[in-house]
């Protein structure tokens, strides 16, 4: 079994939801393409998106048109790796409120916290959590749309720009000896070898689209701070979040609370307590989604169980940290999620 058919993504809701983007990210790709001489309205041609939404700096754009304008652009311009190019022109003004109150919290930490707390103002298409593990902070993309044929413009993009405004919000390299590391859920593409000097520790094929660095670097400060404007921008986050949906990115919430290194996974009372409502209050917003708090608490387990078992611990060992009872009970449950064995997948995933 291919490892990319173990990728935890999450499942089609019954009700699907549109999901859309600002305009700033087409007004990006514009500014792209020029390099190759290809002018707008070439790329904007059958797309639905015209050159005025371009000048509407509200203006929101479906995910469907976007992965069609992306794949276009591919198209037009001949470079099949145009997700490293974006990836490094992102700058934070681009995620606008957002960005604005990323750029103006104390520490990487404080940014990414507020990055994770309104990621849905900026898009529902893909959530964000961070995980830390053994020293090594891990920021991972949830998707949460069908991305077609650009996905993987979409995902090089969106983890080569987290690193690029990373670095421009400390203004240095990342700290600690871990060096940085990229892991991809979808197979090699054929372009990568002309990119690999760019991230040369990057995996592909893995259940997870992440960003892996040392944790240590969380604390470094942003030289940007400014605790006045950020207490402006999470104002308007805030606002803007409401005006979305004030449930919206509830589920990334959820999952974000479910596990904790210190206290390990989590009962309903306790996140609802972490999230300020009360147990059935919570049970019932995320039935309104079609989902439950143990549908979710079974999928950060998988997700973990196919992380620890790249790993250098036991079935055994990773059965406790996954507070399995027995080693025999994780493993009839891996196989339910994977249709494998713990240990087949742990093969598989050394010769990848």
């Amino acid at each position: 079994m291919a490892l990319s058919e173990l990728t935890p993504r999450a499942p089609a809701p019954r009700m699907v939801p549109v999901h859309t983007v600002p305009q700033s990210l087409v007004v990006q790709l514009t500014e792209l393409i020029a390099r190759w001489h290809v002018p707008v309205d070439q790329l904007l041609a059958g797309s639905g998106v015209t050159a005025g939404l371009l000048e509407d700096p509200l203006g929101r754009v479906d995910v469907d048109a976007m992965s069609y304008l992306l794949e276009r652009a591919r198209h037009l311009t001949g470079e099949p790796g145009l997700g490293y190019y974006l990836g490094l022109q992102k700058r934070v003004s681009i995620y606008g409120y957002l960005g604005f109150a990323a750029g103006s919290a104390a520490s990487l930490r404080d940014a990414l916290g507020i990055a994770l707390r309104f990621a849905p103002v900026f898009s529902t298409a893909i959530g964000i959590e961070l995980r830390e593990e053994g020293g090594i902070a891990s920021l991972c993309l949830v998707e949460h749309a069908d991305l077609g044929r650009a996905r993987d413009i979409v995902l090089i993009s969106l983890l080569f720009g987290l690193d690029t405004i990373g670095r421009s919000l400390t203004g240095r390299e990342p700290a600690g000896p871990a060096p940085m590391a990229m892991d991809f859920s979808f197979p090699e593409p054929d372009y990568q070898p002309r990119f690999k000097h760019l991230v040369p520790r990057a995996r592909f094929a893995q259940p997870f689209t992440r960003v892996a660095f040392d944790a240590a670097s969380l604390d470094q400060p942003v030289v940007s701070a400014d605790r006045t404007a950020l207490q402006l921008a999470r104002a308007l986050c805030e606002r803007a979040l409401d005006d979305i949906d004030p449930d919206a990115g509830l589920v990334d919430r959820v999952r974000g609370q479910v596990w904790s290194d210190t206290q390990g996974f989590r009962s309903l009372q306790h996140v609802a307590e972490r999230l300020g409502v009360s147990p059935r209050t919570l049970k019932r917003r995320l039935a309104a989604r079609d989902l439950s708090f143990s549908e979710l608490l079974e999928r950060v387990r998988r997700e973990r169980a196919l992380m620890l078992l790249r790993w250098p611990m036991s079935i055994d060992q990773v059965a406790e940290r996954l507070e399995y009872s027995t080693a025999s009970t994780f493993v009839r449950a891996f196989h339910r999620w994977t249709g494998t064995t713990p240990a087949v997948y742990r093969r598989a995933s050394r010769r990848t």
